[in-house]
Order: structure tokens, then C-alpha cells, then sequence
């Protein structure tokens, strides 16, 4: 298992112990939650912005013609 040292100023490292402390958990947990969470959603962005991209390309229609067409 891997070991991060961390800085922090005091006003940084009472917040964040008081945080994990208010949602019982230890420091350690909820560090790395925060972290991995962080990740996923830049990692959600990411591939919402491809995704977000690719249908700008494609034709769309209005609710209102795609309900015409359909006869509703």
C-alpha cells in the first residue's frame, strides 16, 4: 500500500479533519474518496464533452417534428 504526505496550511488541515470528522470518517478514507471522486468527474466532463461534440455534428429535430412525424 502506498503513502501520501500531504502539506497543508493549519486552517486547510482543520477544515478538512473537522469535515471527515463531522461525517465519521478517518482522514484516510475520506481523502482518498475525495481524490477518486475528483477523478471521475473529470473523467465524466471529459466524456460528456465528446460525446457533447459528436452530436453537435449529427442532424436533430424538435420535439414538437419528431411528435409530427411520429402522428402524435
Amino acid at each position: 500500500m502506498g503513502t501520501v504526505s500531504l502539506r497543508l496550511n493549519e486552517k486547510d488541515d482543520a477544515l478538512i479533519r473537522k469535515y471527515a470528522e463531522l461525517h465519521n470518517v478517518d482522514l484516510s478514507t475520506f481523502i482518498r474518496e475525495a481524490v477518486i471522486e475528483k477523478i471521475e468527474d473529470q473523467y465524466d466532463l471529459t466524456l460528456f464533452n465528446k460525446v457533447w461534440d459528436e452530436e453537435k455534428s449529427n442532424d436533430l429535430i424538435s420535439h414538437g417534428d419528431l411528435k409530427k412525424e411520429l402522428g402524435l
